[in-house]
């Protein structure tokens, strides 16, 4: 039986060079903007969010009740500052509430 080599690869390095190799950093930055999206504002947010999309450093989120619209239109700069805290980058520099 041949012996293994003892180079271990921790996943997270494993799928952060397959993400750079095939060039899905910006898909994947879709996906996170949405968890951290959720996370940050919570289940009375999110049942109100009716589409997340994040074009160009513009986050685009559709919400059906426009009271709250207008509420989170206040702190759009803080809501911006605390979603690119979480993502670890700068993702988003605009927040359009629709």
């Amino acid at each position: 039986m041949a012996k293994r080599e003892n180079d271990s690869i921790s996943v997270k390095d494993l799928m952060g060079s397959f993400i750079k190799e095939n060039n899905l950093s910006k898909g994947m930055q879709k996906i996170q903007v949405e968890e951290a999206w959720a996370k940050l504002m919570g289940p009375g947010v999110v049942s109100y969010t009716t589409k997340i999309q994040l074009q160009q450093k513009t986050l685009i989120v559709g919400l059906s009740s426009s009271v709250l619209r207008e509420e989170l239109s206040y702190g759009k700069e803080k809501i911006i500052k605390m979603l690119n805290e979480e993502m670890g980058a700068e993702v988003v520099s605009k927040l359009m509430l629709v």
